[in-house]
């Protein structure tokens, strides 16, 4: 198979399912572009602070795309590159980018609320709690796989105990990204500078950056770098988001779009031929295609996480209604579309059906630097490029995470308006004591390591996906606007997630059995996992009653009854 019409036909897919799905939701549930949006309605310098579309779709870009849509994709062709492709296509336009852009709407029209405070608006405090604590608790888990893989992407020594220098490179020009960033922030606060304007300056400062970090590396061991990913996520946590994360992610994108770039410019330029076979078998290695491929390619098609982003940061920052559909649906197309450009290139990279050696991020990596070398641009060059996409896809997913934990941490013990605090709420609403405790968390599941934590991470990613539907199912409902174009993915999302997590769990009793059990690892895994399902069954159960009433609250349609 071609793989530049594989890449092509992606790219049709997606500009009309943007085009045409994406607009048509729009006209169907209803925008105003006269709108007050709570970016200026509750504008406090911190959380609500409106941006530029283009910022915000890097800010959203930036910190919903992590390692997944590459790596997942790539694990997946194990049973063939076709049903791949097709979950990254299907997945990506009905499931993915519509529950991007529902949770961003569902927000932006309810002063910005996180998707914890828009259940308990919609369907009661009970269903707010038991969704909030399973959203603190998948941060733990997000928190610690992504800190693991930065650490040890920066790690500037190898096993040998030689210097890694594109690890140690990217590192420094990693450290460089923060405190730039925060220059950037303050000039954009005080100069407000037009859109081209602050194109011209970030890519002029992230040039600068990439080679003042090759001209001076950093090395540092992963576990001390690890030290430095945990501090860095508590000052993002806590400092205003224009000061810090807007600036960053906005810096950051130049870096991802441009490997999405390069990566579709190498395929139309090199137009490989996909060495894989088209379908493998519903069973490979002992694992079956149903759920183990939907799991597998996770954020590439459909990610829960996405929608914490879209109602915890996106929507306080939204500028005008308009900008709701490329922030929203837009973002999450690229990102599909960056999980079929890996897919191409690390297939096409076979050899008899067989990929080759290496994790699939260095396989990619490798491919896409490959491209850039035919550009004229120096290995070395090329190399520490690709390395800082890594770190960087990872990097902007978890300082991110740590905010939204943060959050869902401090709402989770908010008390309702005019009732009393009490010593537990005065305590938990700390911003400062909230974000710490999510971080402590965080570091010891993060001492078991990226592997044995990421098999959970992607089982209960997709679950929140499948819960955040349902809710979102619900506002569609109580507010007079269609929703049935949620209902069969909340379904299948619901039955694949939970299939996934009674598979982890019989997998982690047979090592009870068998002897093979390590408590602090599959016993820590075994608590989580039954904790997040328990947690599901009881959110769904809450959600769904609510669902089944079919009532339109006049008191909650924010001005639209019926569309």
């Amino acid at each position: 198979m071609n793989g530049l019409m594989v890449v092509g036909l992606a790219i049709v897919v997606f500009a009309c399912a943007y085009l045409g799905y994406g607009r048509w939701l729009v006209k169907t549930w209803g925008i105003d572009p006269n709108a007050k949006t709570p970016a200026h309605a509750l504008e406090d310098g911190r959380d609500y602070t409106p941006a530029s579309r283009f910022t915000v779709f890097s800010n959203q870009f930036s910190s919903i795309t992590g390692a997944g849509p590459v790596t997942g994709p790539i694990i997946a062709a194990m049973f063939g590159w076709l049903p791949a492709l097709l979950w990254l296509l299907i997945g990506g336009v009905f499931f993915g980018a519509v529950q991007d852009f529902t949770a961003l709407y569902a927000s932006v029209k309810n002063q910005g609320k996180s998707m914890g405070m828009l259940i308990e608006q919609y369907v009661g405090k009970t269903g707010r709690r038991l969704f909030l604590l399973f959203c603190w608790l998948f941060t733990l888990l997000v928190i610690a796989a992504f800190a693991d893989i930065v650490a040890n992407t920066f790690n500037g020594f190898a096993k040998d105990g030689s210097l890694a220098v594109p690890n140690a490179s990217a590192a420094s020009i990693s450290m460089l990204y923060i405190f730039v960033a925060m220059g950037f922030g303050f000039f954009i606060r005080k100069f407000q500078p037009k859109e081209k304007s602050k194109f011209a300056v970030g890519l002029v400062l992230f040039l600068a950056m990439m080679a003042g970090g090759m001209a001076f590396p950093l090395y540092f061991d992963a576990h001390m770098w690890r030290y430095v990913v945990f501090g860095y996520c508590f000052i993002a946590s806590v400092m205003p988001m224009w000061l810090l994360m807007q600036p960053r992610d906005y810096l950051s994108s130049f870096l991802l779009l441009g490997m999405v770039a390069g990566g579709v410019l190498g395929v139309l330029i090199a137009n490989p031929t996909i060495n894989m076979p088209a379908f493998v078998g519903f069973e490979v290695n002992g694992k079956s295609l149903f759920p183990i491929l939907f799991i597998t390619i996770a954020c590439g098609a459909v990610s829960g996480f996405h929608s914490l982003v879209s109602s915890g940061t996106s929507s306080k920052t939204i500028d005008n209604e308009k900008d709701m559909l490329t922030v929203g649906y837009g973002s999450m197309l690229v990102e599909s579309l960056l999980g079929v450009v890996a897919l191409v290139i690390v297939c096409s990279a076979a050899t008899d059906g067989v990929l080759p050696q290496g994790t699939p991020f260095q396989t990619f990596a490798g491919a896409v630097g490959g491209f850039f070398m035919m550009f004229g641009l120096p290995q070395h060059v090329a190399v520490c490029f690709m390395t800082m996409c890594v770190s960087a896809l990872a990097m902007t997913t978890i300082d991110s995470v740590a905010r939204i934990g943060r959050m869902s941490l401090q709402e989770l013990f908010a008390v309702n308006e005019g009732e009393e605090q009490g010593t537990l709420s005065k305590l938990f609403g700390n911003t400062y004591f909230s974000t710490a405790l999510t971080l402590i968390l965080s570091y010891m599941l993060c001492l078991a390591g990226y592997m044995n934590i990421w098999p959970l991470f992607g089982a209960a990613n997709q679950l929140l996906s499948a819960l955040v539907l349902i809710a979102l199912a619900v506002f569609l409902r109580t507010t007079g606007r269609k929703g049935w174009m949620l209902y069969v993915p909340m379904v299948f999302m619901f039955v694949v997630t939970m299939s996934a997590l009674f598979i982890s769990v019989y997998g982690i009793y047979g090592k009870l059995l068998n002897g093979g059990f390590v408590l602090m690892v599959d016993g820590l895994q075994l608590v989580l996992a039954l904790a997040l399902m328990t947690l599901a069954v009881l959110v769904v159960k809450h959600c769904g009653a609510e669902l089944v009433k079919g009532e339109v609250n006049e008191d909650k349609t924010d001005g639209v009854v019926s569309m």
